[in-house]
């Protein structure tokens, strides 16, 4: 009997070893299905931003190079970029076309001298006409006045007699002629100072100027201005249309190409080498967030080692995109226009009490949530599970987000798993990174 409750009892420990033993299994089992996910507490941390972006250099002065306009260029010598030197070749005109214009110019020039001669004889026509009618006005005048003279002497005679004949008797008839007398002195006197008034008018009318005409002035003037223009233009035929730099400097623009007429504006640009050149950069709106004037940043040229300066022009981009320009003042003598550089920037940003690596932050559409860590009571005992928690984004960088949202200092976020997990999901742990 002893016996075999002895051996009940033996078997009853084994089968609980065994019921132990499956459980161990079936746990083993069971976690090793599960996703295993690495969590890590948020941190406070500084935010810091890092802008890099690259450049070019540019003349800090532009001269612009100007020729005569209306020639048309056969070719351009240069492009954006080159170094040229005193004497060098920048571009050469159409000799064909330049001919051209030379001859339309003298034909035009040759015209108005015509035009000019003719008015020129006109003008001593019409003097010759003037002098002619004064001489004759004049000589109206001279006769009118002696002719009337006489007219009057004879009136003034007659009086004298009709005078003489009433002193020997004065009967009505003799007082008749006497008043008739009287009368026709005085009529004869202002019908003498009324003529020779009209002699002396056409006298003064003939003595008066021409009316003045700047038709011969305004001609003159447009001759002296084409022989200007036609002696530039012949000066560029005796140099074959070739057209050299008149200083050092590199090309930083050119503004037309062979076929096209010079116009107003510059054929080209040349750099002002008196003037130290600029690293010109352009960065994104989000960018500018962390560049401002003043600010210290690192730039370094192709080629060439770094250095440190200052920001002193920052403003919006004429392209309109939305981009803005940086300007960074080289030394005399420092860069090259067309240069490469890049500018690096560094904004340490603002201090957050929760922070976590950007991989373990998850976006969805407008959302943005984290997973965390949470213990539960499961079929085995005290488990692992993930709980979605969405959160709001302060700033980031390429490393780490600010958070806010339902946590703190303690909750666990997942920043990594073997497994792809999702709310309310059972996992193990491989380990806690503090």
């Amino acid at each position: 009997m002893k016996e075999k409750k002895r051996k009940i009892f033996t078997g009853f420990i084994i089968f609980l070893g065994i019921m132990w033993l499956c459980t161990l299994i079936s746990r083993a089992v069971y976690a090793y299905q599960l996703p295993m996910v690495t969590v890590q507490k948020p941190d406070s941390k500084y935010v810091e931003h890092k802008v890099e972006a690259e450049g070019i250099v540019v003349a800090g002065g532009e001269i612009p190079v100007n020729f005569v306009s209306g020639l048309r260029l056969s070719g351009i010598s240069v492009r954006e970029g080159d170094r040229v030197e005193e004497g060098d070749l920048l571009f050469t005109v159409d000799l064909t076309d330049l001919q051209e214009i030379i001859d339309a110019k003298q034909q035009e020039i040759d015209r108005i001298s015509v035009q000019m001669a003719s008015i020129e004889e006109n003008q001593a026509l019409a003097q010759q006409k003037r002098d002619l009618e004064l001489a004759r006005a004049r000589e109206d005048y001279d006769t009118t006045a002696r002719i009337q003279d006489t007219k009057v002497g004879r009136a003034a005679e007659a009086y004298v007699q009709a005078e003489e004949d009433g002193e020997e008797g004065m009967d009505e008839e003799t007082k008749a002629a006497l008043q008739s007398a009287a009368y026709a002195e005085a009529d004869t006197k202002a019908e003498r100072d009324e003529a020779v008034k009209d002699a002396g008018r056409r006298v003064e009318d003939a003595l008066l100027p021409e009316a003045s005409s700047s038709e011969l002035t305004e001609l003159s003037m447009e001759k002296e201005k084409l022989s200007d223009s036609l002696s530039v233009y012949r000066e560029v035929l005796q140099q074959e249309g070739q057209v050299f730099s008149e200083r050092s400097g590199v090309v930083t623009g050119v503004s037309l190409s062979a076929g096209e007429r010079i116009g107003d504006t510059a054929v080209l640009r040349l750099s002002d080498d008196t003037v130290p050149c600029q690293l010109k950069i352009l960065i994104s709106r989000e960018q500018k967030k962390h560049v401002g004037l003043k600010d210290f940043v690192t730039v370094k040229l192709e080629g060439e080692s770094e250095f440190q300066t200052t920001v002193t022009y920052l403003g919006e981009s004429a392209s309109g995109d939305g981009s803005y320009e940086i300007l960074i003042p080289l030394s005399e003598g420092e860069g090259i226009p067309g240069q490469s550089g890049t500018l690096t920037a560094s904004d340490a940003g603002e201090k957050f009490p929760f922070c976590i690596p950007v991989y373990a932050l998850h976006s969805e559409n407008t959302r943005n949530y984290v997973y965390a860590v949470k213990q539960r009571e499961g079929i085995l005992g005290e488990e692992s599970y993930i709980e979605e928690i969405n959160v709001t984004v302060q700033d980031q960088n390429e490393n780490y987000a600010a958070i806010t949202g339902a946590l703190d200092g303690d909750t666990m976020i997942v920043v990594s798993a073997t497994k792809e997990i999702k709310n309310g999901g059972t996992v193990r742990q491989q380990g806690q990174v503090q």
